[in-house]
Order: structure tokens, then C-alpha cells, then sequence
């Protein structure tokens, strides 16, 4: 899809690129594909709940929830108070995976490998806790919280 010359300005604009670097931007055909399909993403919420969980420090149970935008980004507001860092920096290659197969219109929910954990190995292998999160993408309008 062929993406409008407001488009790639806007972008410009948000990404604070001189007109070289958006030369070399426009430049690589992949960034058109991802930004016409960039409505689509923004209409999507990728949710990480906690499905395990015990001796974690940061108190985080089963049931709770850590929601980021299509983009990837932290929506702290819907989010725990206190979010452990330990628990955040695995999920980066769940939701690098649920882009790039939104990319290809594929449905990230078809994932087979959607569960990962906090690196701390929990108290009977030496560590303190441990949590499993399992990632799921919803449409936005249709989050349960």
C-alpha cells in the first residue's frame, strides 16, 4: 500500500529527522509496508498477564496484567503500580514477534511460543520468585479492563 505524502511528513515531524535522514528512511522499502499497515497496529492492545506466580518481590499475581500499545509502548495507566523490570525486559521479544506477524497479516494470537518468564529462577533453584506471563494482542476497544 503506497503511504501519503502527509504520512511520511507527519512521521518526519514525530521522529525529528532532517530531510536526509527521511531520504534515507523513504529510502528503505520495509518502513513504507510497516507504516501503511500502522492503523491497523494502533488498533490493536498487546496484554502480558501473569499466569504463574510466586516469591515475586514485586507482588505481581496471577491475574495481573501489563497492557502496551500496538507499538509496543507501556500504557501505565491500566497498568500494576509497581511494574518489576525483571518481569518487563522478556516480554520485548513476545511483542517484536506479535509486530512482525501483524506485519504479515498473520494473527499474533496464532503464536505457538506466547508464554515467557521474569529471569529470576525462584527460591528452589537459588533465586527469590518467578513469574510466567502469557502475551495475547486484543482489539482496543474490547479490553476487559
Amino acid at each position: 500500500m503506497k503511504v501519503s505524502k502527509e504520512v511520511w511528513n507527519l512521521f518526519q515531524k514525530h521522529l525529528g529527522y532532517n530531510d536526509e535522514e527521511m531520504k534515507l528512511f523513504r529510502e528503505n522499502p520495509r518502513n513504507e509496508d510497516v507504516l501503511s499497515k500502522t492503523n491497523a497496529l494502533m488498533n490493536k492492545t498487546i496484554v502480558a498477564e501473569v499466569v504463574e506466580s510466586h516469591g515475586c518481590n514485586s507482588q505481581h499475581k496471577v491475574g495481573d496484567k501489563f497492557y502496551f500499545d500496538g507499538a509496543g509502548n507501556l500504557i501505565t495507566k491500566l497498568c500494576p503500580k509497581r511494574i518489576c523490570i525483571f518481569a518487563l525486559s522478556p516480554l520485548q521479544l513476545g511483542i517484536f514477534a506479535a509486530n512482525e506477524l501483524l506485519y504479515a497479516g498473520t494473527d499474533p494470537n496464532e503464536m505457538r511460543f506466547k508464554r515467557t518468564g521474569c529471569f529470576d529462577v525462584g527460591v528452589k533453584c537459588g533465586g527469590w520468585g518467578h513469574i510466567v506471563m502469557e502475551l495475547s494482542v486484543k482489539e482496543r476497544e474490547k479490553l476487559d479492563k
